[in-house]
């Protein structure tokens, strides 16, 4: 039986496109079961201790971007490390993911594309014109899903997400929960492929 991995992520967080492709890595190898769970990043942060990146002292700020160029040469990626239309209000591109599911499409090539998008192409997520074309070049009824990511059905199961995340103890984006056992940032890859191939218990915490 496939194990499953929830996997929060936002397409603000560049470390979410920089570990997608080592996770899609790990989903063939270990017939791995995804549970796409978008989420809001500044709701997060909030409620779980967090700070946007524009309140962070400057040292943490300039750290983070010499970090995105090791990452970015460790993953052999080609990013901006800041893209014209970022940040940006993801709501609208994450529900499209959530409206993708409810329709019972696989939402995955739309996010390959979305994440590319914006580190890459530096496309206006914010913009609905954008996502349905990025929508329909997956594979998928753009039109149709971006209309649906506005209704107040998809807004319920965005909000259930970020519930979900705390109370999985998630704080952040990426983020890859195994067993209840949360593996915190693309930086975690390696140490979530350990935990499959081991097979072992999770971890919790002690006190």
């Amino acid at each position: 039986m496939s194990r499953r991995i929830d996997y929060y992520f936002s397409f603000q967080s560049p470390w979410a496109y920089i570990g997608h492709q080592p996770l899609r890595r790990l989903v063939e190898i270990y017939d791995l079961r995804l549970a796409y769970k978008p989420v809001l990043l500044t709701g997060l942060f909030s409620e779980t201790g967090g700070m946007p990146l524009a309140k962070r002292h400057p040292a943490r700020q300039r750290y983070r971007l010499v970090e995105l160029q090791r990452w970015r040469d460790r993953r052999g990626l080609d990013f901006k490390l800041w893209p014209k239309h970022w940040p940006f209000d993801a709501r609208l591109a994450d529900g499209v993911v959530i409206a993708a599911l409810a329709a019972g499409h696989d939402p995955d090539p739309y996010l390959q594309r979305v994440f590319a998008a914006v580190w890459e192409r530096e496309l206006d997520l914010a913009s609905p014109a954008v996502l349905i074309e990025l929508a329909n070049a997956a594979g998928l009824p753009g039109e149709k899903l971006v209309a649906h990511a506005g209704s107040d059905q998809i807004r319920a199961a965005y909000e259930q997400n970020r519930l979900d995340a705390i109370a999985a103890d998630v704080f952040g984006s990426p983020a890859y929960v195994l067993d209840g056992e949360v593996f915190w940032g693309q930086d975690r890859i390696e140490l979530l492929e350990d935990a499959l191939k081991s097979g072992r218990a999770p971890y919790r915490p002690t006190n």
